[in-house]
């Protein structure tokens, strides 16, 4: 399993409408072969900065299964309009856990 972390800024003013989106939009996370779950957090210090953490099968499943699919699109038509800059996104694998 790897986790993908998409920190997002939003445009201000806008955290309602795309908490919103997100929330449509979970959707077509969990039409996608390989995705487990997603949770978004917002920042308290930076209530315009959110980080999406998603889990995911394999690396694949994120990076070529969904962001190839419509589902991705669907995604980002219903966010992308209230990213204040693209996200960054990094993909993660756990070493120690407890």
């Amino acid at each position: 399993m790897i986790l993908e972390i998409a920190q997002m800024d939003i445009k201000p003013g806008c955290e309602p409408e795309f908490e919103a989106a997100v929330a449509k939009a979970r959707e077509y996370f969990q039409r996608s072969n390989g995705f487990i779950s997603f949770e978004l957090h917002r920042s308290i210090e930076k209530p315009q900065r959110y980080r999406l953490v998603a889990k995911w099968a394999t690396l694949e499943s994120h990076t070529e299964i969904f962001r190839n699919s419509e589902n991705f699109t669907a995604w980002r038509a219903l966010v992308g309009p209230y990213f204040a800059a693209p996200p960054e996104v990094e993909h993660m694998q756990a070493v120690v856990t407890t």
